[in-house]
């Protein structure tokens, strides 16, 4: 089983890899977002994916997550690690803190965000969207290095590009939401799907709109932001790796479609049934 890592906005490569190779994967759902890069990292086999494709060409709408999951479980991975960055909606988690989420508002309106359908249906359960144990390594990991870490809270996911109103961001706050980004709802349902233990690195770059200090957020402001964020998140993620298990998980992650799958197996297209073989064929041969 490998670990996947998923690098946000300026994240486009993992230093410390050996035995590196680069696979360019094709998938029933189109291409991922750039080539997949293979390696270890201090003895663990690692896949490393940037999310926006390395120079940042892709946007948050834009991105074929559907492909990025399904290369990833192609390739074995079991333990997938997410960095985004994210805007905060509380005074306490300031910029350049990072906050590993437990919950999660999809509040995209246009992402694809499920392999099922086209004659197969399944319901995975979401209820607990990020994977407790993965959740648990990445807040010990940034605790190690030092970093300012909140553990929990939920992850508000919207559609972008453009970034909140003030409305809106003062919406958000009412409801109780901690932090806002743009990408992780659609991964953590695909990732759920692919039974693959899912769980996010929060980077804060800004305090979105509403605070009165901060109510016109930049490109500027967030990219020098992320800049400083990056190397701190590199040896988050490193250090986590390294506490990851090897062999069989025992969450409930790995067995997530062992009971979601609703159509008959006689009555699932033969072309369905081979698209999604990574998926199914554990439960139906």
């Amino acid at each position: 089983m490998r670990i996947g890592i998923i690098g946000g906005s300026g994240f486009y490569q993992m230093e410390g890899l050996t035995d590196v190779e680069e696979i360019k994967v094709e998938t029933p759902f189109g291409k991922p977002s750039d080539a997949l890069i293979l390696g270890n990292l201090d003895g663990k086999p690692v896949v490393f994916l940037p999310r926006h494709g390395v120079g940042h060409r892709i946007l948050p709408s834009e991105i074929n997550v559907r492909a990025n999951i399904y290369a990833l479980k192609s390739l074995g991975v079991a333990w997938l690690i997410s960095v985004s960055a994210v805007g905060s909606l509380r005074q306490d988690i300031e910029p350049r803190h990072f906050v590993v989420p437990d919950q999660l508002y999809d509040h995209t309106k246009d992402r694809k965000s499920t392999f099922f359908g086209d004659g197969i249906a399944a319901h995975v359960s979401l209820a607990h969207p990020f994977c407790p144990q993965l959740s648990s390594l990445l807040s010990a990991a940034a605790t190690e290095i030092g970093a300012s870490v909140h553990n929990g809270g939920t992850y508000i996911c919207m559609e972008g590009p453009a970034f909140s109103t003030h409305a809106e961001s003062e919406l958000y706050r009412h409801f109780g939401f901690d932090i806002i980004g743009m990408t992780a709802a659609p991964e953590a349902k695909l990732a759920r799907e692919a039974e693959i233990c899912y769980a996010v690195l929060a980077c804060c770059t800004d305090y979105d709109c509403w605070h009165p200090e901060h109510d016109n957020v930049t490109t500027e402001m967030i990219l020098d932001n992320v800049r400083f964020n990056v190397e701190t998140s590199k040896k988050m993620v490193r250090a986590a790796v390294a506490e990851i298990p090897v062999g069989e998980r025992s969450c409930a992650c790995s067995t997530a479609l062992q009971f979601a799958i609703a159509t008959h197996p006689d009555k699932i297209p033969a072309a369905k049934r081979h698209e999604l073989k990574f998926l199914l064929d554990k439960y139906l041969t």
